[in-house]
């Protein structure tokens, strides 16, 4: 549509160019334009690498067709309205022009050589040792080199999921929160070359994988179970806890007592660790000591310590003058023990700590396995410590036999079974036995034996030991059994067997008296049953 009426002041000086234009051109041309063309249209080369370009047109007569361009370039051939060129060592994006003369007119195109090149170098910047869980942790990824920028993408990776995706421009940052998650995971940076466009596709490669490590250490001391006081020369357990560590099987222990490292025994079992060793006490360590719980994560530690006294305490030490004696031998019990004990013997105690402790007695067969008590006392921070000894006196004496416990009167009736009871003591323990006094005939003791008439008489209970011998008269009366008596007892039984005989006999001849056969009267029924003799008897009553 054409507007009516005069154009404005604007559009006047387009016009004239244009007609100025078309004035200039050749009576041939002003017909028909020709184009001078670049092939190939901005292309993607690899830096470094080679190009083969063509200037042509369609113009009849084209004359002066060249290729201008910064690159180095070889003619490599020419043709009616064509000219191509080979581009080398091409490093650097760049323009390329065509120009010709067609007709007397200039014709012209250009082109846009894309360099495209991959990364020199891409790497994760070095992750911390350790780091906490909940904190913030950045990851930095690091791309050297690689063109075009505009097509090179970096990518954050945790294993293979993508947790960003950027420009390659300077370094690329990301930031994650620390999780138990986390702990163990591989992070990678990859960077990605895009020419899909371009017909060249997709162009990856990743760096080398960092692996991150999280950890979670309470504020919480570790919870320490020690002695607080160990004697010279012996050993207790030690045992070191902590609760809420991540991951507890990576944590270090170290115990220690003073200035000694322990061998400890380390466990984890899920969050909890617990550290086991023995405490052994020496002489260079009698004092005050402290035991030292330290568990170290992630480059932080947490300590516990619990003081621990060691002492020496030896003794007490409970010494008989002489631990077997005769009676009527003076003993003499001594009870010692270190410098700062007090010790207490039988009851009595020293005179002052670090002194000894005195017992004198004559001694009697009443002391005999007499024990003696000994009780240490050390005072170590405030606590009362304790030791005790015991020892035992052996008295020899003669060996007695106590009337109480040896009848010397004793009635049993013959053909009975007894026990002859007689003990006899001493130290040594001596030797009873009891010899009848005319025969020499034994007689057990202690023991149940059939008591005979020969054994009546008088018998010599001896005890005898190393120490003496001891006599005790014993009479046994052995009554012998009525025979007037036995005859009646026999023949009150006979009788009593008689009698019950005969009452047994009625009734066994009454039974087999009724034993028969009885038929009914069919006839009759009002005559009573008759019995009939069985053809064969049933049996004979006893003589």
């Amino acid at each position: 549509m054409v507007p009516l009426g005069p154009l404005p002041r604007a559009c006047w000086t387009p016009l004239i160019s244009l007609l100025l234009v078309c004035c200039l051109l050749p009576p041939g041309a002003q017909g028909q334009a020709f184009r001078l063309r670049v092939e190939p249209q901005n292309p993607v080369v690899p830096a470094g690498g080679s190009l083969l370009v063509n200037c042509s047109t369609d113009c009849p007569q084209p004359e002066l067709i060249s290729l201008e361009t910064s690159l180095f370039k070889e003619e490599a051939g020419e043709g009616l309205g064509w000219k191509a060129y080979w581009l080398s060592n091409v490093t650097s994006d760049s323009e390329i022009f065509c120009s010709g003369i067609c007709n007397g007119s200039q014709m012209s195109d250009s082109s846009d050589i894309t360099v495209y090149q991959f990364p020199e170098r891409v790497e994760l910047a070095p992750l911390s040792p350790w780091n906490p869980v909940g904190k913030n942790l950045t990851l930095r990824c690091r791309v050297a080199g690689g063109a075009p920028r505009a097509k090179l993408s970096v990518l954050l990776l945790r294993g293979e999921e993508v947790l960003s995706q950027q420009l390659a421009v300077g370094e690329v940052t990301t930031t994650v929160l620390a999780s138990r998650n986390d702990h163990g995971a591989n992070f990678s940076c990859r960077w990605e070359l895009d020419l899909r466009s371009q017909g060249l596709g997709l162009f990856q490669n990743s760096s080398v994988p960092r692996q991150l490590r999280t950890f979670v250490l309470p504020v919480t001391p570790p919870r320490l179970f020690a002695p607080r006081f160990l004697e010279v020369g012996t050993s207790q357990a030690v045992n070191c806890t902590l609760d809420g560590l991540f991951p507890a099987s990576e944590a270090q222990v170290q115990l220690a007592l003073g200035d000694q490292m322990l061998n400890a025994t380390v466990e984890s079992y899920g969050d909890t660790l617990t550290a086991s060793t023995t405490a052994t006490a020496t002489a260079e360590l009698e004092g005050a000591q402290e035991i030292v719980c330290n568990v170290t994560l992630g480059g932080e530690s947490q300590e516990t310590q619990e003081n621990l006294t060691i002492y020496s305490f030896w003794g007490p030490v409970l010494n008989l003058s002489q631990p077997t004696v005769r009676q009527g031998t003076i003993v003499n019990v001594t009870c010692a023990a270190g410098a700062r004990v007090q010790v207490t013997l039988d009851g009595v105690p020293a005179a002052a700590p670090g002194q000894l402790a005195l017992l004198q007695l004559n001694a009697t067969e009443r002391d005999d396995r007499r024990s003696f008590f000994c009780s240490a006392a050390l005072e170590v921070d405030g606590v009362v410590l304790h030791k005790n000894r015991s020892v035992q006196l052996r008295v020899l004496y003669g060996p007695k036999i106590d009337p109480a416990k040896c009848p010397q009167h004793l009635m049993w009736k013959e053909r009975t079974t007894q026990i002859l009871q007689c003990q006899a003591q001493g130290n040594p323990d001596p030797q009873l036995q009891c010899l009848h006094k005319g025969s020499m005939a034994q007689v057990p003791i202690g023991i149940p034996f059939r008591v005979r008439l020969n054994y009546s008489g008088t018998y010599h209970c001896q005890a005898a030991s190393s120490q003496g011998i001891y006599t005790v008269t014993v009479v046994m009366n052995v009554q012998e059994r009525n025979p007037i008596t036995i005859t009646i007892i026999i023949a009150v039984l006979t009788i009593l067997g008689f009698v019950a005989a005969i009452p047994a006999s009625i009734y066994v001849f009454g039974v087999h008296k009724r034993r028969d056969i009885y038929h009914v009267n069919q006839g009759n029924a009002g005559f009573p049953l008759t019995s009939k003799t069985a053809e064969e008897p049933l049996g004979e009553p006893p003589s």
